[in-house]
C-alpha cells in the first residue's frame, strides 16, 4: 500500500459519488417514500435531498434509522443499485474515515484506503442489525476498522527488497558456536570439557556454578578453566582470520580491541604463554617463558605462599575424573 508515482487515477470514493450523482439525475430520479417516516415529507424524495435532509441537527434520529433501515433492506433484496445508494447515502461518513486515515498515515496511498474504506462499508451491509439503533454510525465503524486493519498489516509488512539485492553467504570470519567449538577440539586448542564448559556457560543459560556442580569441581575453578581456555579460541580465532573486511568497519573494531591483550600471549602452536600442551599431547602443564616446564600455577607445594611464609599446603582431595587440567 505504497504510494505510486503513477497516472493520477480517481479515488473509489469519487467513483461512487459520480455514480451516485447518475442514479438522481433526469426526469425519474432514484427516490425512497417518505409517506412512512415521520418528519420526511408525504412523498417520494429524491435520494440526494434525502442525504441533505438527513444530515440536518434538527433531523429526528428515529427518522435517520428508519430511513437507512429501509435503504439496507432494498440493498439486501435488490442488490447493485440499492447497494451503490447506500454507499452515495453514506459518502459524507465514508470521506470523513478515509480523510482521517490518509491524513495519519501520509506514505500510504489514498486509493488503497479509499477501496479498504469502501469495502469495509460495504461488507456491513448484509449483517448489520437493522432493530438496533445509530445503523448508520455501525456502518461507518465498519469501514473504520477495514481501513485501519489493512493500514497496520500493510505497515507491519516487511519492507521490499530493491532490485539487484539478495541474499547471499556471510563474509568471513563466521559460523555457528557449535562448529567453531567442534573444529577447536579437533584441533586441540580446547579440551572437550572445557568447550562444553564455554558452550554450556556461555551460549547457554547454565550458570557457572551449576556447571561445576555438576561436574564435581568448584566453581572457581571453573571460572579459571573457562578463562584460560578462553584465551587459547581467541588466540586461534585470530590466527585463523586472514583478515578484516575493509567494508566491515565492526569486525574492524572488534580486532582492534582483541588483538593488544592477546598478542602478549599469543605463542607458535596457538598456546598462551601460562599454559601450553605437553609435548607427547596427552596432558597441558605449565610453562615459562623460554617454553621450559615449570611447577603448575595452582599452589599445592609445601610453604607455597607469599614469599615462602604460608602453611603447608594439605593434600589435595581425590580428583573426580575429568578432563579439567590439575594446572587449574
Amino acid at each position: 500500500m505504497t504510494r505510486a508515482a503513477t497516472v493520477q487515477r480517481p479515488l473509489p470514493l469519487q467513483t461512487a459519488r459520480d455514480c451516485f450523482t447518475w442514479l438522481v439525475t433526469g426526469p425519474k430520479p432514484l427516490s425512497l417514500d417518505g409517506r412512512p417516516i415521520e418528519g420526511l415529507p408525504n412523498r417520494d424524495v429524491p435520494l440526494d435531498e434525502l442525504r441533505d435532509r438527513i444530515l440536518r441537527r434538527r433531523c429526528p434520529h428515529a427518522a435517520r434509522d428508519a430511513v437507512w433501515a429501509q435503504l439496507v433492506s432494498r440493498s439486501r433484496r435488490a442488490g447493485a443499485t440499492w447497494t451503490l445508494a447506500c454507499a452515495g447515502m453514506a459518502l459524507p461518513a465514508l470521506a470523513s474515515v478515509s480523510g482521517w486515515l490518509a491524513a495519519r498515515y501520509p506514505d500510504e496511498d489514498p486509493f488503497d484506503v479509499h477501496a479498504e474504506v469502501l469495502t469495509g462499508f460495504l461488507n456491513g451491509l448484509p449483517t448489520v442489525d437493522l432493530q438496533r439503533p445509530q445503523i448508520l454510525m455501525r456502518l461507518k465503524w465498519a469501514a473504520f476498522r477495514a481501513g485501519l486493519t489493512a493500514l497496520s498489516d500493510a505497515l507491519a509488512a516487511p519492507t521490499p527488497m530493491p532490485p539487484g539485492f539478495e541474499s547471499a553467504a556471510p563474509r568471513p570470519p563466521w559460523g555457528h558456536p557449535d562448529l567453531v567449538l567442534a573444529r577447536a577440539v579437533r584441533d586441540q586448542v580446547v579440551t572437550r570439557t572445557e568447550a562444553d564448559l564455554i558452550g554450556a556457560t556461555r551460549l547457554e543459560d547454565e550458570s557457572v556454578a551449576r556447571w561445576a556442580a555438576d561436574h564435581h569441581t568448584t566453581a572457581p575453578t571453573a571460572y579459571k578453566v573457562r578463562r584460560r581456555a578462553e584465551h587459547r579460541l581467541a588466540d586461534y580465532l585470530l590466527q585463523r582470520t586472514p583478515r578484516t573486511d575493509a567494508q566491515d568497519p565492526v569486525a574492524e573494531e572488534v580486532t582492534s580491541r582483541l588483538s593488544p591483550p592477546l598478542s602478549g600471549r599469543s605463542r607458535p602452536g596457538g598456546l598462551s604463554r601460562s599454559v601450553a600442551r605437553a609435548r607427547d599431547g596427552s596432558e597441558e602443564t605449565c610453562a615459562n617463558e623460554n617454553g621450559e616446564n615449570r611447577d603448575p600455577l595452582s599452589k599445592t607445594r609445601p610453604y607455597s605462599g607469599l614469599l615462602g611464609c604460608g602453611r603447608k599446603t594439605p593434600a589435595p582431595p581425590e580428583a573426580p575424573t575429568s578432563e579439567v587440567p590439575r594446572c587449574t
